[in-house]
């Protein structure tokens, strides 16, 4: 044999398009197998049918890029700055803080490897080939999947995996579920033919893909792919070259973490220069007091709200059904402009449906969805008896006799074991009324014709056990089924050109068809000839679908009330698409192909998605090139699937979310978030969760930046006034310890603002802090220092101490925040109603240990000895609690201003 060629992969090699005998010369194979030396030689040249494993990061490596973070850096910061000042508890938290944000991201990392793990393992563990040995003779082999070659000849049988991709040969009645490829909803027949060079995946017939699945029937092929070469391995290529996303959040948190910082650093120094060269303070007391100013400022406990808030809601939707693989996913779908769908299993139930019965004299609607026997049949809106219908009956015996399929109730949930079209058939006959075990047992089969791809029918023979007559059932496609049937319904010649017509325009809504029909036939000889599949009599048509799931129409109605546009993108012929979009109310009269990404640029692409929601025999390329348009427009994007075909853009999307229950490992390793109920209104809910988790977050901002603001600004002033410092470093230290664990963390418990699905999304560039945030920071910002310096003078006028003046000034600061805590429940909504205090009890819990513990921090003599604090009386109790009602209700009158102009949210 002469040394064979290097064949191409497969993406570059049209396989499908030639005839197998120039498939076995090009690759230098023959119809005995290789011999074991060719096959070393090749292997060798080729390397094992496996897909190559992704280098991955060392630990330590993963780890300490947990802590590239311009906000971590100022945190580090200010620990090292409290452990200088010996404030142990303090610096404590801050380092606390950083460590669990440090160790939740490592956890969360390695999403590429374990995507590529979980494509890797679709791939088959063993396979059957023909190999000989060195001048033997050819002989069948149970090898190791990972020692096929290119040239190898592989036996296929009915629940095998394919091992490779292999180029079909021979074939005897076979299907093979693609769905995980390609998307389609039910087996192809596979021939041995080979079809136009620019056939899509779905339709290479000639073709058997590594990771597919073989239902029914046996082959043989020749591989012409393996290991990365295949189209799974292409897959898997995609998966790890597409680059992980930061989500808006993070990216926005980082934006403002580093401008933040800057303005800090800026206004220390700031400071520092002015009080030392305009009113000449002493350097060691003038860096304490910046030291304090910027430990003031920074949010340290903002990364630890932020934490707790993304905890909180994974729990949530945990609860729901909808499992967070990485924190940052539930805020994201929060923001989420977009969602994405692949059709099969998420958007429908992957579970063909009899939808309408087109009798010989009209046609009946059948109710219900997938194989739970459930729903009913009408004619024109009304309803009808099935036990009424005997034309409906005779359809259903038929569907339900010629048919080796089973569904078995298991806890409520009906389960297939068989072709997923005799499935529906079934369920339409106990929908009918029918009992499938005595109806098998008055009519048992006694012969049958087993479905062919020439033949394109099914044909089995029953006797009756009552009456000693036989019967004839035929199914299968229309084109193959009516040129055999003479009569239909009562007799009456068939008409032809109307059966055709009515084929075509169910059809054309998408609609896959089988044909029924009967003979009767006399007591004889029990077996089936070819002249007995002839002069039939035609019962009807079955029309199906795979039907959406009620759920996901209402959850789309939820989402274009929530401004969030959905896209259905499949790998389904472009009528069925078309059609299932229609039901869904999507655009998809002029579904978007495959074919036609190809040849549109990037700005013709985010044309054409505006243009239509449905999108069709769509390949793993293309859903990731629309997933980039989508997102290169500004787009924040969800995108669902279930197949190893959806990795790579589970992957590139903003959030990705797989299906647990019928969904791959691929899908599932390389998204975000998975649904254990693979349901899409799991998705719309997640997405009202992620809405609630992001308000809750802003509004844990709109606590922490003005009381940061009004501690920082009370150092501010008194160092450019030239006073008395209102409070010390260590003081500082101790308000935003106590205010940042018991004030700002309660917020992360917030229930959802009304009317948050009836709102539209969030702008994906909208900032973190927005203008009217902004003005409403500075505004707090302003009374806080306002009402803490009144205290700090008022103290010191009455001839008290400095002592019990910084007394009173934290306090006062303290008890500010405490106010402004219930004022930054409702962004715009007023707090002056009894909820405010009673519907959040984590507020209310902290609000009561805040108390104790400023109780402590100004009576408890150790306390008065740590920090320099003394005793407060009466009457400045009473300021204080003056000041900080009046604080309330400016700001309330400020968030009732905004209500006038129309404001809705900050």
């Amino acid at each position: 044999m002469n040394a064979p060629r290097t064949p191409a992969p497969s993406t570059a090699t049209p396989w499908h398009a030639r005839p197998p005998e120039d498939v076995l010369r090009e690759l230098d194979a023959d119809a005995d197998g290789l011999s074991d030396s060719e096959a070393a030689r090749r292997r060798a040249r080729h390397g094992a049918n496996v897909l190559p494993a992704a280098a991955g990061r060392s630990l330590w490596l993963r780890l300490a890029q947990q802590f590239d973070n311009v906000l971590i850096y100022a945190l580090l910061a200010a620990g090292t700055v409290t452990l200088w000042l010996q404030h142990w508890i303090d610096a404590s938290v801050i380092f606390g803080v950083v460590l669990v944000n440090a160790v939740i991201g490592f956890v969360q990392e390695g999403k590429a490897e374990r995507a590529l793990e979980a494509v890797r393992g679709m791939l088959a563990r063993r396979a059957l080939v023909l190999r000989r040995a060195d001048g033997g003779a050819a002989e069948r082999r149970d090898v190791d999947a990972a020692e096929l070659v290119p040239g190898d000849l592989v036996l296929l049988a009915s629940g095998n995996r394919v091992p490779a991709d292999l180029r079909l040969l021979r074939t005897n009645n076979l299907r093979v579920d693609e769905s995980a490829l390609t998307g389609e909803s039910v087996p192809v027949d596979k021939l041995a033919a080979a079809v136009a060079v620019d056939a899509p995946l779905a339709e290479r017939a000639g073709m058997a893909y590594a990771g597919t699945v073989v239902t029914y029937g046996q082959a043989r092929g020749v591989v012409v792919a393996t290991g990365a070469a295949t189209e799974l391995g292409r897959i898997g290529t995609l998966v790890g070259g597409v680059a992980v996303l930061a989500t808006p959040l993070a990216r926005k948190l980082d934006q403002f973490g580093r401008r933040i910082t800057a303005f800090i650093l800026a206004a220390s120094v700031l400071v520092f220069a002015f009080g030392y060269w305009v009113h000449g303070f002493d350097a060691t007391e003038l860096f304490l007091a910046v030291v304090g100013l910027a430990v003031a400022a920074i949010p340290e406990g903002l990364p630890a709200v932020v934490t707790i808030a993304l905890a909180i809601g994974t729990q949530t939707m945990a609860a729901r059904r909808a499992i967070v693989r990485r924190l940052p996913a539930v805020e994201t779908l929060g923001s989420v402009t977009t969602i994405c769908s692949d059709k099969t299993g998420t958007l429908t139930r992957n579970e063909m449906t009899a939808v309408a019965l087109l009798l010989p004299w009209r046609t009946v609607e059948a109710s219900g969805a997938g194989y739970a026997p459930e729903g009913g049949f009408t004619v024109a809106g009304a309803p009808l008896a099935a036990a009424a219908a005997p034309d409906l009956l005779a359809l259903a015996h038929c569907g339900l006799l010629c048919n080796d399929a089973a569904l078995t109730d298991r806890e409520g949930v009906w389960t297939l074991a068989g072709d997923p079209t005799e499935g529906a058939l079934l369920a339409l006959a106990l929908k009918a009324g029918f009992d499938s075990a005595h109806e098998r047992a008055a009519w048992p089969r006694i012969d049958e014709v087993p479905f062919e791809s020439e033949r394109r029918y099914m044909a089995t023979l029953h006797r009756d056990r009552a009456g000693g007559g036989l019967r004839l059932y035929v199914k299968g496609a229309p084109e193959s089924v009516l040129t055999r049937c003479a009569t239909a319904g009562d007799g009456r010649p068939l008409d032809a050109a109307a059966w055709e017509a009515r084929t075509a325009h169910a059809a054309g809504a998408g609609q896959r068809l089988l044909a029924l029909a009967v003979r009767e036939l006399p007591a004889g000889p029990a077996s089936i000839v070819p002249e007995t599949v002839g002069e039939l009599r035609l019962l009807g048509l079955v029309a199906l679908i795979d039907p959406p799931r009620p759920e996901a129409i209402d959850a789309m109605a939820r989402c274009r009330a929530g401004g969030i546009a959905v896209k259905m993108i499949t790998g389904d012929h472009p009528a069925t698409a078309a059609a299932i979009g229609e039901r869904l109310g999507l655009r998809g009269a002029a579904a978007l192909t495959g074919g036609a990404i190809d040849t549109l640029d990037a700005a013709g692409l985010r044309a054409a998605l505006d243009a239509t929601d449905v999108v069709a025999r769509a390949s793993p390329e293309h859903k990731l090139r629309l997933v980039a348009a989508l997102q290169d427009g500004g787009r924040v994007v969800a995108m669902t699937g279930d197949g190893v075909n959806d990795a790579p853009a589970l992957k590139r999307a903003d959030i990705g979310v797989a299906m647990g229950g019928k969904g791959t490992d691929a899908a599932r390793e390389a998204a975000d978030i998975v649904l254990t109920d693979d349901n899409f209104a799991t998705i719309v809910n997640a997405v009202h969760e992620g809405r609630r988790v992001y308000d809750n977050i802003k509004k844990s901002l709109l606590f922490t930046l003005p009381t940061n603001g009004g501690e920082a600004g009370v150092i501010l002033l008194a160092v450019f006034l030239g006073l008395a410092l209102p409070v010390t470093a260590a003081q500082i230290l101790w308000v935003n310890m106590v205010t940042t664990v018991l004030l700002a963390i309660p917020l992360a418990f917030e229930r959802a603002e009304p009317g948050s699905m009836r709102r539209p999304p969030r702008p994906p560039r909208e900032p973190l802090v927005t203008r009217l945030l902004l003005a409403r920071v500075l505004y707090v910002s302003v009374l806080m220092v306002a009402v803490t310096f009144t205290a700090f003078e008022w103290v010191l006028a009455r001839g008290g101490t400095l002592e019990a003046a910084r007394t009173a000034a934290v306090n006062m600061l303290v008890l500010g925040e405490l106010v402004y805590l219930f004022n930054a429940r409702h962004f715009v909504a007023h707090s002056l109603a009894r909820d405010t205090l009673t519907d959040n009890r984590y507020a209310l819990w902290a609000a009561l240990a805040l108390l104790a513990l400023q109780a402590l921090f100004t009576y408890a003599p150790p306390m008065q000895a740590l920090f320099r604090t003394t005793g407060l009386d009466g009457a400045t109790w009473a300021l204080l609690w003056a000041l900080a009602l009046a604080k309330f209700f400016a700001v309330e009158a400020e968030k009732w201003l905004l209500r006038r102009c129309g404001v809705q949210r900050l």
